[in-house]
Protein backbone atom coordinates (compact mmCIF):
# COMPACT_ATOMS: atom_id res chain seq x y z
CA UNK A 1 0.00 0.00 0.00
CA UNK A 2 2.83 2.10 0.75
CA UNK A 3 4.68 1.68 -2.70
CA UNK A 4 0.93 2.70 -4.01
CA UNK A 5 0.70 5.95 -2.53
CA UNK A 6 4.22 6.54 -4.13
CA UNK A 7 3.62 5.68 -7.26
CA UNK A 8 0.50 7.98 -7.00
CA UNK A 9 2.44 10.96 -5.74
CA UNK A 10 5.14 10.45 -8.61
CA UNK A 11 2.65 10.66 -11.11
CA UNK A 12 0.57 13.48 -9.35
CA UNK A 13 3.94 15.31 -8.87
CA UNK A 14 4.67 14.91 -12.48
CA UNK A 15 1.66 15.46 -14.31
CA UNK A 16 1.62 19.08 -12.40
CA UNK A 17 5.34 19.68 -13.21
CA UNK A 18 3.98 19.04 -17.47
CA UNK A 19 0.91 21.02 -16.96
CA UNK A 20 3.28 23.66 -15.25
CA UNK A 21 6.06 23.47 -18.44
CA UNK A 22 3.06 23.35 -21.01
CA UNK A 23 1.48 26.25 -18.97
CA UNK A 24 4.47 28.32 -19.17
CA UNK A 25 5.14 27.84 -22.77
CA UNK A 26 1.66 28.64 -23.75
CA UNK A 27 2.14 32.16 -23.81
CA UNK A 28 1.07 33.47 -27.02
CA UNK A 29 2.49 33.27 -30.77
CA UNK A 30 5.25 35.09 -32.50
CA UNK A 31 3.71 35.02 -35.79
CA UNK A 32 3.40 37.60 -38.12
CA UNK A 33 2.75 36.26 -41.71
CA UNK A 34 -1.07 34.96 -42.48
CA UNK A 35 -2.46 33.65 -45.50
CA UNK A 36 -6.07 33.14 -46.69
CA UNK A 37 -8.34 32.77 -49.29
CA UNK A 38 -11.04 34.90 -51.11
CA UNK A 39 -13.52 33.02 -53.46
CA UNK A 40 -16.83 34.27 -55.46
CA UNK A 41 -15.61 37.95 -55.00
CA UNK A 42 -17.66 39.73 -57.28
CA UNK A 43 -20.28 37.08 -57.85
CA UNK A 44 -23.76 38.56 -58.48
CA UNK A 45 -26.04 36.93 -55.81
CA UNK A 46 -22.87 36.43 -53.20
CA UNK A 47 -22.42 38.37 -50.23
CA UNK A 48 -19.28 40.36 -49.58
CA UNK A 49 -16.75 38.30 -47.82
CA UNK A 50 -14.67 40.27 -44.90
CA UNK A 51 -11.54 40.40 -43.90
CA UNK A 52 -10.88 41.01 -40.40
CA UNK A 53 -7.34 42.04 -38.55
CA UNK A 54 -7.05 42.85 -34.47
CA UNK A 55 -4.10 44.62 -32.82
CA UNK A 56 -3.44 41.93 -29.67
CA UNK A 57 -1.42 45.37 -27.74
CA UNK A 58 1.22 43.03 -26.74
CA UNK A 59 3.60 45.54 -28.23
CA UNK A 60 1.24 48.81 -26.76
CA UNK A 61 1.72 50.49 -30.07
CA UNK A 62 0.16 50.50 -33.65
CA UNK A 63 0.96 48.05 -36.15
CA UNK A 64 0.41 47.79 -40.13
CA UNK A 65 -1.16 45.02 -41.36
CA UNK A 66 0.70 44.79 -44.96
CA UNK A 67 -2.02 43.46 -47.30
CA UNK A 68 -0.99 41.26 -51.05
CA UNK A 69 -4.12 40.14 -52.53
CA UNK A 70 -3.36 37.63 -55.35
CA UNK A 71 -5.45 36.66 -57.90
CA UNK A 72 -5.55 32.74 -59.08
CA UNK A 73 -3.32 32.80 -61.42
CA UNK A 74 -0.56 33.54 -58.63
CA UNK A 75 -0.30 37.21 -59.89
CA UNK A 76 -0.52 40.21 -57.15
CA UNK A 77 -3.34 42.71 -58.34
CA UNK A 78 -3.50 45.07 -55.11
CA UNK A 79 -1.21 45.77 -52.00
CA UNK A 80 -1.76 48.21 -49.30
CA UNK A 81 -0.90 48.67 -45.70
CA UNK A 82 -3.91 49.31 -42.72
CA UNK A 83 -3.00 50.77 -39.58
CA UNK A 84 -4.27 48.88 -36.39
CA UNK A 85 -4.08 50.54 -32.82
CA UNK A 86 -3.16 48.59 -30.06
CA UNK A 87 -6.80 46.52 -29.26
CA UNK A 88 -8.16 47.74 -32.29
CA UNK A 89 -9.98 46.09 -35.39
CA UNK A 90 -9.92 47.21 -38.71
CA UNK A 91 -12.55 45.13 -40.76
CA UNK A 92 -11.68 45.30 -45.30
CA UNK A 93 -14.36 43.89 -47.57
CA UNK A 94 -12.82 42.21 -50.00
CA UNK A 95 -15.45 43.37 -53.04
CA UNK A 96 -14.94 47.11 -51.89
CA UNK A 97 -11.68 47.31 -50.45
CA UNK A 98 -9.14 44.31 -51.73
CA UNK A 99 -10.48 43.53 -55.49
CA UNK A 100 -12.40 46.43 -56.78
CA UNK A 101 -8.95 48.19 -57.95
CA UNK A 102 -7.35 45.37 -59.48
CA UNK A 103 -4.13 46.21 -61.27
CA UNK A 104 -4.96 44.87 -64.61
CA UNK A 105 -8.32 45.85 -63.78
CA UNK A 106 -9.58 42.24 -64.22
CA UNK A 107 -12.57 41.27 -61.77
CA UNK A 108 -11.36 38.64 -59.46
CA UNK A 109 -13.33 36.59 -58.47
CA UNK A 110 -11.22 33.76 -55.81
CA UNK A 111 -7.45 34.08 -55.01
CA UNK A 112 -4.95 34.68 -51.72
CA UNK A 113 -4.32 37.19 -49.28
CA UNK A 114 -1.48 37.49 -47.19
CA UNK A 115 -0.84 39.81 -44.33
CA UNK A 116 2.70 40.78 -42.82
CA UNK A 117 2.40 42.11 -39.38
CA UNK A 118 4.54 44.94 -39.46
CA UNK A 119 5.53 48.04 -37.16
CA UNK A 120 5.95 49.76 -40.53
CA UNK A 121 3.70 51.09 -43.10
CA UNK A 122 4.75 49.25 -45.95
CA UNK A 123 2.25 49.38 -48.73
CA UNK A 124 3.74 52.51 -50.85
CA UNK A 125 3.67 55.21 -51.89
CA UNK A 126 7.29 55.52 -50.30
CA UNK A 127 7.66 53.02 -48.25
CA UNK A 128 7.27 49.22 -49.51
CA UNK A 129 10.18 47.59 -46.76
CA UNK A 130 8.24 45.81 -43.38
CA UNK A 131 9.53 45.26 -40.15
CA UNK A 132 8.52 42.63 -39.40
CA UNK A 133 6.60 42.41 -35.64
CA UNK A 134 3.97 40.08 -34.12
CA UNK A 135 0.96 41.49 -32.74
CA UNK A 136 -1.83 41.25 -35.56
CA UNK A 137 -4.36 38.46 -35.46
CA UNK A 138 -6.20 38.02 -38.75
CA UNK A 139 -9.83 36.51 -39.82
CA UNK A 140 -11.64 36.25 -42.79
CA UNK A 141 -14.90 34.99 -44.15
CA UNK A 142 -15.73 33.12 -46.93
CA UNK A 143 -18.23 32.64 -49.30
CA UNK A 144 -19.01 28.58 -50.26
CA UNK A 145 -21.30 26.99 -52.70
CA UNK A 146 -23.39 23.94 -52.36
CA UNK A 147 -21.90 23.33 -56.23
CA UNK A 148 -19.07 25.26 -57.93
CA UNK A 149 -21.32 27.23 -59.96
CA UNK A 150 -24.72 26.79 -58.70
CA UNK A 151 -26.64 26.32 -55.31
CA UNK A 152 -27.13 28.35 -52.32
CA UNK A 153 -24.39 30.60 -51.02
CA UNK A 154 -23.31 30.01 -47.62
CA UNK A 155 -20.90 32.44 -45.32
CA UNK A 156 -18.16 30.69 -43.09
CA UNK A 157 -15.28 32.22 -41.07
CA UNK A 158 -11.90 30.67 -40.11
CA UNK A 159 -9.00 32.46 -38.64
CA UNK A 160 -6.42 32.87 -41.15
CA UNK A 161 -3.55 30.72 -41.30
CA UNK A 162 -0.40 31.48 -38.96
CA UNK A 163 2.02 30.99 -42.18
CA UNK A 164 6.23 29.65 -42.53
CA UNK A 165 7.65 32.74 -44.53
CA UNK A 166 9.81 30.91 -47.44
CA UNK A 167 13.35 32.20 -48.12
CA UNK A 168 12.78 35.49 -50.02
CA UNK A 169 9.41 36.15 -49.66
CA UNK A 170 9.06 39.10 -47.62
CA UNK A 171 11.25 40.59 -50.31
CA UNK A 172 9.26 39.67 -53.27
CA UNK A 173 5.90 40.28 -51.83
CA UNK A 174 7.73 44.21 -50.93
CA UNK A 175 8.89 43.88 -54.44
CA UNK A 176 5.72 43.02 -56.38
CA UNK A 177 3.86 45.40 -54.14
CA UNK A 178 6.60 48.15 -55.18
CA UNK A 179 6.13 47.05 -59.36
CA UNK A 180 2.63 47.11 -59.16
CA UNK A 181 2.27 50.53 -57.72
CA UNK A 182 4.73 51.91 -60.48
CA UNK A 183 2.92 49.98 -63.11
CA UNK A 184 -0.12 51.63 -61.51
CA UNK A 185 1.04 54.81 -61.24
CA UNK A 186 0.17 54.91 -57.48
CA UNK A 187 -3.13 54.63 -58.26
CA UNK A 188 -4.73 51.20 -59.66
CA UNK A 189 -3.14 47.68 -57.75
CA UNK A 190 -3.77 50.11 -54.63
CA UNK A 191 -6.34 48.61 -52.21
CA UNK A 192 -7.86 50.88 -49.64
CA UNK A 193 -8.41 50.56 -45.98
CA UNK A 194 -11.47 51.14 -43.98
CA UNK A 195 -10.69 53.22 -40.75
CA UNK A 196 -11.13 51.58 -37.75
CA UNK A 197 -14.27 54.04 -36.52
CA UNK A 198 -16.38 52.72 -39.78
CA UNK A 199 -16.56 49.44 -38.94
CA UNK A 200 -18.97 47.69 -40.69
Amino acid sequence: MKALGWLLFAIMANALMLGGTAWAQNVGDNSFFFTTYYSHANTAGAPDQTLRVINDGDTGANLWASVYVFDDSQELQECCSCEVSPDGLTSESVNNNLTANSLTRKVNTRGVIKVISSCVAAGGPTNFTNKPAAGLRVWSTHIQRTTPTAGTFYVTETQAADSNRASGEETLLETLCLYVNLLGGGGQGVCTCTPEDFDF
